[in-house]
């Protein structure tokens, strides 16, 4: 067992085959065949097919530029890109190297990706000329050049054109065009071989709560976790054709590209996924004859809400797993995949995170789908939950924890040389125990339910509440596109505020209020009902669409939000300032 786990008794300080080497895109690249290894779709109608004997020279090409740049073992390489090929490209030339890939999203802004780029000191910055969503077109390239200006450490900009052909890159500085890698004929790549715990990725916490933490995850922990979760959890094969809808700012980006290790066709696809409407996804499912489609928990409720029954009006026989994670997925999401989606459908819920780039709880192909409940807890990982007092608890709500070390930990944080981020993050509750944050349940059946972020969950009167709860009884009623639930400080306890956006045009009325306090009340207990119940025109969100709790429960009380940039549509926590509703 030391060989495989060394100080295996302690999380902290658990090595992981120690003496193995590998190199993590020469296991993605273990194919070199005809079959596509990657189709690419857009909002626009592009589509894209490249073989795994294309892949690996396209990576060749790239590999040798960066290796000419001087990039080499350690160096750090950025990404500011959309979710297409090029970009799982330029990851794969990275890994190759030996070199550590970190990426945002293009509709980060400038302070957000700055806030996280100009702490990992990139050598290298890869970037497109814009991207398009929803029908429009956003320029990315002056965010590049300013990031290009102010992040000193990047030596060459690489951009990639992905809205014209020949993008005008004046304005960037050191800048190089994708055109020239192209050009290059392609060769043998030569895959560096390092320690299992090699740094890969660079992930971000959210930052709702300070600067944004860089999460640095091994090689092999890495390969070996995502391989357990596709083959065995999603019962992923060459035959299959995987799409998760994401962008490269998420870490379903980087679990959806190891599918490229087992074999089988990735699909990429950037842009809306209600544009030109809400059939758009399932539209890609039909035509690619996807096998597994992931997703997020937000979407098919809006998928439901936008009255969308592709059982109807698609054909979904090729599709025989939907994934869902990003928040809880609640009973009634359940009944409408199975109602109006498709009836023969393995759903899993999934739940893990940046923090693991993998999952605690997901899917189980062999067993029976409970409604509400996530199937089983990850093979190898020694998933509990704690009540206050520390103990493991079956059919109670406590803290999701991890009593052992797991290949997948991260093998550090970046700029915390003693490590205090690190434990504060996850070993500054119980002693010893990664604690991850959620608030869960163990059930009869060995599943998992998910009721929410433990830091937000809701005290009123001295019980402990997950926002999930309210959230399953509010989003029964189509006249309310999202929610957001929140504990005010008030008359020395805590009282429940919730929060509704409406339908347009729609307006919170007194039948609406009472109509929801009654289902509330009704199905689950007289303290989860809000003390009051206010209509807001939007709910703030972070990049990767997760509704802010705590942003807003900081604004409501006055407290300063520590980091603005963390949020996709910061302007919408002014609403929550000052609030004359809530002083009543």
């Amino acid at each position: 067992w030391d060989e495989v786990c060394a100080n295996g008794h302690s999380m902290r300080d658990a090595k992981w085959f120690r003496g193995a080497s590998l190199n993590f895109a020469e296991n993605l690249l273990r194919f070199k065949d005809t079959k596509p290894a990657i189709v690419f779709v857009s909002e626009r109608g592009q589509r894209e097919s490249i073989s795994y004997a294309q892949l690996c020279d396209e990576v060749s090409k790239v590999a040798s530029y960066l290796k000419s740049l001087g990039v080499g073992v350690g160096d750090k390489v950025a990404a500011y890109l959309p979710n297409i090929p090029q970009t799982v490209i330029a990851m794969l030339a990275t890994a190759s190297l030996g070199a550590v890939w970190s990426s945002c999203s293009p509709d980060f802004g400038l302070r957000a990706v700055r806030d996280r780029f100009s702490q990992i000191d990139p050598k290298i910055l890869f970037t497109a000329d814009g991207y398009f969503y929803n029908g429009k077109f956003c320029d990315t390239l002056q965010t590049a050049s300013q990031l290009a200006k102010e992040i000193t450490s990047i030596e060459h900009t690489i951009v990639i054109p992905y809205a014209s052909p020949t993008p005008d890159i004046s304005m960037v500085r050191d800048s190089l065009q994708w055109a020239e890698i192209q050009s290059k004929s392609p060769g043998e790549i030569e895959f560096v071989h390092l320690p299992f715990d090699h740094p890969l990725y660079i992930l971000y916490s959210s930052g709702t709560t300070g600067a944004p933490k860089c999460i640095v995850h091994g090689a092999g922990g890495t390969l070996i976790q995502h391989l357990k979760e596709l083959v065995l959890h999603c019962d992923l094969k060459r035959s299959d054709k995987i799409m998760y809808y994401t962008t490269c700012g998420w870490m379903m980006w980087n679990w959806l590209v190891s599918s490229l290790a087992v074999g089988a066709t990735v699909l990429l696809y950037d842009g809306s996924p209600f544009y030109p409407d809400g059939k758009a996804l399932f539209d890609v499912a039909e035509r690619e004859k996807l096998s597994v489609f992931g997703t997020s928990a937000k979407y098919i409720s809006a998928v439901e809400k936008a009255a969308v029954r592709p059982i109807e009006s698609h054909d979904l026989s090729a599709l025989r797993l939907i994934l869902s994670t990003g928040s809880p997925l609640l009973p009634e999401n359940f009944s409408f995949v199975y109602s109006s989606i498709k009836r023969d459908i393995h759903l899993a819920s999934i739940s893990g995170g940046t923090d693991i780039v993998s999952c605690f709880a997901l899917g189980n192909p062999i067993t029976p789908v409970y409604s509400g409940e996530l199937q089983t807890r990850g093979l190898g990982m020694s998933v509990e939950v704690f009540n206050e007092d520390g103990e493991s608890v079956i059919q109670e709500c406590g803290e999701l924890v991890c009593t052992r070390p797991f290949p997948s930990m991260p093998i550090y944080f970046l700029n915390d040389p003693e490590g205090e981020k690190y434990h504060n993050a996850y070993f500054n509750v119980f002693d010893g125990v990664w604690r991850h944050g959620d608030w869960a349940e163990i059930t009869a059946h060995d599943g998992v339910i998910i009721y929410g972020r433990s830091d937000a969950v809701l005290n009123p009167g001295g019980v402990r509440i997950g926002t999930a709860e309210i959230y399953q009884e509010v989003e029964q009623f189509l006249e309310i596109l999202e929610c957001m639930a929140v504990g005010q400080e008030w008359e020395g306890s805590e009282r429940v505020i919730l929060f509704v956006k409406l339908r347009p045009d729609l307006v919170l009325s007194d039948d609406l209020r009472e109509s929801l306090k009654a289902q509330i009340r009704k199905n689950t207990t007289p303290r989860h009902v809000p003390a009051k119940i206010i209509q807001v025109s939007d709910l703030p969100k972070t990049f990767n669409g997760k509704i802010a709790e705590l942003a807003v429960k900081n604004v409501m009380h006055g407290r300063a939000v520590k980091n603005l940039d963390a949020l996709s549509n910061p302007e919408a926590l002014e609403v929550f300032r000052n609030l004359e509703a809530l002083r009543t």
